[in-house]
């Protein structure tokens, strides 16, 4: 039997850099303070020694880990510039294209697929930037959940209390910046999968603008909804790891024309001439004290005392609802014909309803987005920045199959999503941001919402709250 102190000891990371952020890392490393070898090798110990217990990673890729960090340090040694993540080792869910290995996406049926030929365009810009990649991470199967309780690999388990959910799809991403195993991972988010595991784990996630970031190479769910964004236990981390991956990319025509346009320098301007407003309406649903606390410690920080109200909200998460299934099955149908018994029970039947949806409903979905999305942008000629809840309530036990909020009981899984999805739903940007919490507590997160392309205005919000102590991402204290 496992007691807590074994417990402890083996989820603690033993590494000297595990509470470093990427911006600390690759400044030694370009200093000479740090070689990226150590650095690359210390973090592959303490995820091969960590991981048995929160199981985030669903492969390793030490051998070419340790040649990218030793091509960091050829750099540095020569007197070169090796970028802005120089030696930072980071992980991707593993529905990102890795060279030489299959993209699982969190199924049993990928396994069966040829190894990918080239790297997902995110992961080749942030290789660019002198980041060294360690390993792939679970996640929901074909990214449909929102906890992570994998079937084929088994849930990840909250670094913070392990018989708790790590949220999803991109739980494994979470649940490894979390625990300290890496200082960022990149994620993706369809309908809250990056913001929902951040909540619940205590971390910084940005969701940019929809069709901001390239997805060439990342295993679709709903092309008209997926993002791709980093997770990260700093703002300035979450912005590095951003800045490296813009730019246009052909190979992903929704993104094709978009300039660079750094948010990282943008940090230390501070909330002054922001307006910034409390969102109203659908984002005030029943929620647990925690989450509500959280929206109030972070809107009292902030001087926030306006509450507006995103019209048709709600209308626009039951259209996402419509699209999310209906597209979702009708990508993974040649599947479903023919091998049904290898998806996830899960998500199965939720793929098999959507592919024999009636064709019609998709459109009527498309149609009442740019209705909603013409109406909701009116928010922003009464503020700059919305602040919102990003979950209903803490991480929940795993297994958990319903929840009751203020006296309405629903289901847990799909819920996890109810203030996350509008806002995908509307393509807007966010950064999911972790409320300062006693030690001992569950984390809990906030949504800080811009208007399209302004993702310059949520990081700047999260930098300040992060600089005046209201948010906080610590590596995580076992339990």
């Amino acid at each position: 039997m496992t007691g807590p102190s074994m417990v402890a000891a083996a989820r603690a990371p033993s590494s000297p850099f595990a509470t470093w952020t990427a911006a600390d890392i690759a400044r030694a490393v370009r200093d000479g303070r740090a070689r990226a070898v150590e650095v690359t090798r210390a973090a592959l110990d303490d995820i091969e020694r960590c991981n048995p217990l929160i199981n985030a990673f669903t492969a390793l890729t030490r051998e070419r880990a340790m040649a990218e960090a030793a091509d960091v340090d050829a750099v540095v040694a020569r007197g070169e510039r090796p970028g802005p993540l120089a030696g930072v080792p980071y992980a991707v869910k593993n529905l990102f294209d890795i060279e030489g290995i299959a993209t699982l996406a969190g199924s049993r049926i990928n396994r069966d697929h040829p190894p990918a030929t080239a790297d997902a365009s995110a992961v080749r810009r942030l290789r660019g930037a002198g980041a060294v990649l360690v390993g792939a991470l679970n996640m929901d199967e074909y990214a449909y959940g929102f906890s992570t309780e994998n079937s084929h690999y088994g849930p990840t388990c909250n670094p913070h209390d392990l018989s708790r959910i790590a949220g999803g799809s991109s739980g494994g991403s979470a649940a490894a910046a979390a625990a300290g195993l890496v200082p960022f991972t990149l994620g993706t988010d369809t309908n809250g999968s990056i913001r929902v595991p951040a909540s619940l784990c205590g971390l910084f996630g940005l969701k940019p603008t929809y069709g901001r970031l390239s997805r060439a190479g990342a295993w679709p769910f709903v092309g008209s909804l997926d993002h791709i964004g980093p997770l990260a236990r700093s703002t300035a981390d979450l912005a590095l790891a951003y800045d490296a991956m813009q730019g246009p990319d052909a190979t992903d025509p929704v993104c094709a024309q978009r300039p660079v346009e750094p948010a990282s320098s943008e940090l230390g301007h501070g909330i002054d001439g922001l307006r910034i407003a409390v969102a109203d309406g659908h984002f005030a649903r029943p929620m647990a004290d925690e989450a509500r606390a959280a929206v109030h410690r972070v809107a009292e920080a902030l001087g926030a005392t306006r509450r507006v109200e995103v019209p048709e909200a709600g209308r626009g998460r039951a259209a996402a609802f419509v699209m999310t299934a209906i597209e979702g099955g009708l990508l993974h149908l040649p599947d479903l014909k023919v091998r049904p018994g290898d998806f996830d029970p899960l998500i199965r039947d939720r793929l098999l309803a959507g592919a024999l949806a009636p064709a019609h409903w998709l459109s009527q979905a498309q149609r009442v987005r740019r209705y909603v999305r013409d109406r909701a942008l009116s928010v922003f000629e009464q503020c700059d920045v919305l602040i919102a809840p990003c979950t209903p309530l803490s991480a929940p036990p795993i297994g958990t199959e319903w929840i009751t909020l203020e006296g309405e009981r629903m289901l847990a899984r799909p819920n996890l999503g109810l203030f996350t999805q509008p806002v995908s739903f509307l393509g807007w940007p966010v950064a999911a941001v972790p409320v300062a919490v006693a030690p001992g507590t569950l984390p809990i997160g906030v949504q800080v919402v811009a208007a399209p392309w302004r993702e310059d205005l949520c990081l700047r919000v999260a930098a300040h709250l992060e600089r005046i102590g209201v948010a906080a991402a610590p590596v995580a204290t076992p339990r």
